[in-house]
């Protein structure tokens, strides 16, 4: 794993346009400080491998700590209700269907890749690392017979296949761009896929008290919705009180409530302990004699994070934590040095689209705390 500096690549968010991605801003600003196209990262083929092995594990270990819970009853640790509980259960079927999660992993190319959460209700960054970053290769001069671990369009394809003949709708709030931007991107593939795929603002969606059903602003019923706002939200609101009796069916499942809960880092702490891809990790304190990450159960964009280490402490706001934290053993992101002389710390964001790995992003920050204010940068491996 090396980082390589190149040649700006200026044109491939321009052609994003005209392959039918309207809806993608090409304001210089935004990609300026969202995109790195003066750097790339290298890896090998056994550091891929090793990536996407570690990427099905974790995967498969979710689902083992969720059924875990399910048996145990176990919620009120992890801050959930027993109307949420509810919910998680009669989602937690072999036939429901998902679409994807995000794992965040620290990795350095020789040690043992390293979990430090899963965003699997929520998670963006889906045209970055699905579109944009093949087109900055297909785009690239000078890369040989270089490839890229990055089947994510021809994945979802396969998942929106899956639910031929449904009506699909999509929801995000209108006013947050990024959600917006990337729910637009998966109702393009769906329709690619040949679903009647249809975008609502989330204030748009109401509920039928006579159909008993969600429906849109011409009162069709909705039966099955994607939606990029997390469950947690969901669930707090006037909306949510209508789910358990409604007929919509969720992408993502409300069982991703469970996943996306860093209280279940606990939980497979416990459950495997000293497992290879995993960091220790408690609901106190105390556990560590000083170096650990103090995580939300809940939170976005690396909010309300305090990481402490016998050298320094930094710490995030944000409005998230009144559920409870967990304290995470502190593992670093390794760090690079751009042609500039600054530091880099990198993590790599790995997908699940369905039940399979489907390829890699690297997001770059000043910070060793990922938040919003990270940089997406593409790879390469040979």
């Amino acid at each position: 794993m090396k980082r390589i500096t190149t040649q700006p690549n200026q044109i491939w968010h321009h052609d994003l346009a005209r392959m039918g991605f309207e809806h993608v801003s090409i304001d210089p600003f935004y990609w300026q400080h969202h995109w790195q196209d003066d750097a790339y990262y290298v890896f090998d083929d056994g550091e891929i491998n090793t990536l996407t092995k570690a990427t099905k594990e974790l995967h498969q270990m979710y689902f083992s700590a969720a059924r875990h819970i399910i048996k145990t009853g176990d919620y009120a640790r992890l801050g959930i209700d027993d109307e949420s509980a509810v919910l998680i259960e009669q989602s937690f079927q072999p036939d429901t269907p998902t679409l994807y999660g995000r794992f965040d992993l620290c990795y350095d190319g020789t040690n043992t890749p390293k979990l430090y959460e899963y965003n699997a209700d929520t998670p963006t960054l889906i045209l970055e690392s699905g579109v944009a970053q093949r087109h900055w290769l297909q785009t690239h001069e000078n890369l040989g017979h270089a490839k890229q671990c990055n089947s994510i369009y021809e994945r979802l394809m396969v998942e929106f296949r899956a639910l031929k003949g449904r009506t699909l709708y999509l929801t995000a709030m209108s006013d947050e761009s990024e959600d917006v931007m990337a729910t637009r991107h998966l109702q393009d593939i769906a329709r690619q896929s040949g679903l009647d795929a249809r975008f609502i603002d989330i204030s748009d969606i109401g509920f039928h008290e006579t159909q008993q059903a969600f429906v849109d602003l011409y009162d069709e019923p909705i039966e099955l919705l994607f939606k990029l706002y997390p469950w947690e939200w969901l669930l707090q609101e006037e909306f949510g009180q209508h789910i358990a009796n409604g007929r919509t069916t969720f992408i993502e499942p409300a069982y991703k409530l469970l996943f996306s809960n860093k209280a279940m880092l606990v939980v497979l702490w416990e459950l495997f302990p000293d497992h290879p891809n995993l960091l220790p990790t408690y609901l106190e304190a105390s556990q560590f004699s000083g170096e650990f990450i103090k995580k939300p159960y809940f939170s976005r964009q690396g909010a309300n994070i305090s990481l402490h280490t016998h050298d320094f402490s930094l710490q995030t706001g944000g409005n998230y934590g009144t559920e409870g934290f967990v304290y995470q053993q502190a593992q670093l992101p390794p760090t690079f040095t751009d042609q500039h002389g600054d530091i880099k710390h990198a993590i790599i964001s790995s997908w699940i689209i369905g039940h399979g790995a489907a390829g890699i992003g690297i997001r770059e920050s000043h910070s060793a705390i990922t938040g919003d204010d990270s940089i997406f940068v593409p790879h390469i491996f040979y």
